[in-house]
């Protein structure tokens, strides 16, 4: 078995920036080929403009609103035309906002329902008919194509400013397992990562704004350090390699130890 991702093509959404664009970057180092798709044109252009239009780049780059239908459809088409099939999709396209639970007129909940879970099984389904599509004249016994979702510890830990992404990534783990078990028999697999804190742009604006709150999440993970966004990029080159090819509807968890501790107190993701 292999780690490689060589000359598989990947789909990576909300590459503009954090963890999607350290997994797009990585997957185009690593020989696939990459279309990197987010809603910020600007932020796009400024990460792959330049390696998307060098005379071998085996990397584009794809603007739109992902959360409506026909973005995503115009997506897999300019995937399709640039590199002639799919074989990996990467669903990284989410948003953290806060909550105020006692508010019946808050759209938190609503809004990352929308964003984290629903934009995540729509690419899913949608890729999944493509995955299907190509497989028509296989006959061998690996995968057609696979699904990794981007998760969060968050999910399994209980924080009232969380609330909704709380359960906008729980739901996005139990979709997970779900689609996992209804495409199986298609051969196509659907893995999730769980991570906790990773030093992404965001987190390190949060840790400059918030007096040791960099301390206070390596004081509650055993390994104490926080995690580099090149680590979680290596998780889900596992997930989308040969070597990963009889493991489906997992939620891999990689969060120094966070999980193992009691949560009382600890920040939520």
């Amino acid at each position: 078995m292999s780690f490689s991702i060589k000359g598989k093509t990947c789909i990576v959404t909300g590459a503009s920036h954090g963890l999607g664009l350290a997994i797009a970057r990585h997957f185009a180092a690593r020989g696939a080929n990459v279309m990197a798709a987010d809603t910020d044109d600007k932020k796009l252009a400024e990460a792959f403009a330049a390696d998307a239009e060098a005379e071998d780049s085996r990397l584009r780059y794809f603007a739109g609103n992902l959360r409506e239908r026909l973005a995503q459809a115009n997506l897999l088409s300019a995937t399709i035309d640039a590199f002639e099939r799919v074989d990996v999709l990467v669903n990284a396209y989410r948003m953290v906002l806060p909550s105020v639970p006692g508010e019946p007129d808050e759209d938190a909940v609503e809004e990352l329902l929308q964003h984290n879970l629903l934009t995540a099984l729509r690419m899913t389904q949608l890729v999944a008919k493509r995955f299907a599509k190509q497989a028509e004249d296989d006959e061998g016994e690996g995968d057609v194509g696979c699904v990794i979702n981007m998760s969060s510890i968050a999910a399994r830990r209980t924080h009232p400013r969380m609330l909704a992404y709380s359960v906008s990534t729980a739901a996005l783990d139990q979709m997970t397992r779900s689609m996992a078990v209804a495409l199986a028999p298609e051969r196509i697999r659907v893995n999730a990562v769980s991570f906790g804190s990773v030093l992404t742009t965001s987190l390190n604006r949060a840790v400059n704004e918030n007096e040791g709150y960099r301390e206070d999440i390596i004081g509650h993970t055993p390994m104490g350090r926080i995690a580099q966004p090149n680590e979680v990029a290596e998780v889900v080159q596992f997930l989308a390699s040969e070597s990963a090819g009889f493991i489906t509807g997992q939620i891999v968890t990689m969060d120094g130890g966070r999980t193992l501790l009691d949560p009382v107190g600890a920040p939520a993701h």
